[in-house]
């Protein structure tokens, strides 16, 4: 009997897991989480992340069809994004501002630079951005929850007078946007991940560690810093993204101190009330330089100007 070869390109090892697989584990481990928010703020928290999530994945199924390249929209990632950027949004927001974000999240951050894998920044974050220098009024206008537990304002805006206790900062009984307000479910929508191997705890302890170590140097309350506001969304969720967070362990050390760091710095002496998504665009413009700095050298490998 004759054995048959089989040859192959590499990669030989092969994983099970895929894109739409791995998006499908982020959607869960965000569910309690919006689930939360939506069941916090109301009707309008539903609608804006379902217009959200909508719009998304017709912009890249639209720009496919018009581009004629394949059909995408079965990988998630368009649903990811929408989901994302939707909990980002205060309930605030006019339901055409939230559509202008999706498709400037879609079209603008993650298409024209080629697709899924190529985006240079996180698409929701980039979107946020664009957002909130487009429309600052609408993105920094917080409605306050249907159970009336505080004022509308932010429990940032608040931190000074400790009008919110870390106890409903923790479960989230505050105002704020969508998503972030409970750090608990997002804590188990995190660990969720982990133990599924979706991400490494490695960046978002950095993160969070750093704000909170810097916000006490400068003076600030650290618990209080990372309960409230996005550090934990942003930490999580977004600074964790594949494509624009640094491949090497020692580079994810790096990229989530700095953003701690950066976070802590535009709290304490910017003039925006949160630097969570400043961070982290920054840092994804300086990933591949942290991904060169940190990858190990090949065995044996000898510097141009040393070789013999």
């Amino acid at each position: 009997m004759q054995n048959k070869l089989s040859v192959s390109t590499s990669p030989h090892i092969r994983h099970f897991d895929t894109t739409a697989g791995i998006m499908l584990d982020v959607i869960i481990a965000l569910l309690p989480a919006t689930i939360f928010g939506c069941a916090l703020f109301g009707l309008k928290a539903v609608l804006l992340v379902t217009v959200c999530i909508a719009t998304c994945v017709a912009a890249e199924a639209v720009w496919n069809v018009i581009l004629k390249k394949p059909q995408t929209i079965g990988d998630l990632s368009a649903v990811v994004t929408g989901l994302i950027l939707g909990i980002n949004l205060p309930t605030g927001v006019p339901v055409w501002v939230a559509i202008i974000g999706s498709i400037a999240a879609i079209i603008v951050v993650k298409q024209m630079f080629g697709g899924l894998g190529h985006n240079f920044v996180n698409p929701a974050m980039g979107a946020r951005i664009i957002l909130m220098v487009s429309f600052p009024a609408f993105m920094t206008t917080f409605h306050e929850p249907l159970v009336h537990t505080v004022s509308s304002a932010t429990p940032i805006a608040l931190e000074a007078s400790k009008a919110v206790s870390y106890k409903n900062l923790f479960f989230g009984m505050h105002s704020g946007s969508i998503g972030e307000t409970s750090a608990f479910l997002l804590l188990v929508g995190g660990i969720y991940l982990v133990v599924r191997r979706v991400i490494s705890p490695i960046i978002p302890v950095c993160f969070i560690g750093a704000t909170a170590l810097f916000t006490y140097a400068f003076g600030g309350d650290g618990i209080y810093a990372i309960l409230s506001g996005g550090v934990m969304l942003g930490a999580i969720f977004m600074a964790t993204d594949y494509v624009t967070s640094p491949t090497t362990n020692w580079g994810k050390v790096i990229y989530g101190v700095a953003c701690g760091i950066i976070t802590a710095v535009i709290r304490k002496f910017g003039s925006l009330p949160e630097g969570v998504s400043y961070a982290i665009i920054l840092m994804n413009i300086l990933t591949p330089h942290i991904n060169t700095i940190t990858t190990a050298k090949p065995f044996g490998y000898v510097k141009e100007g040393k070789k013999q």
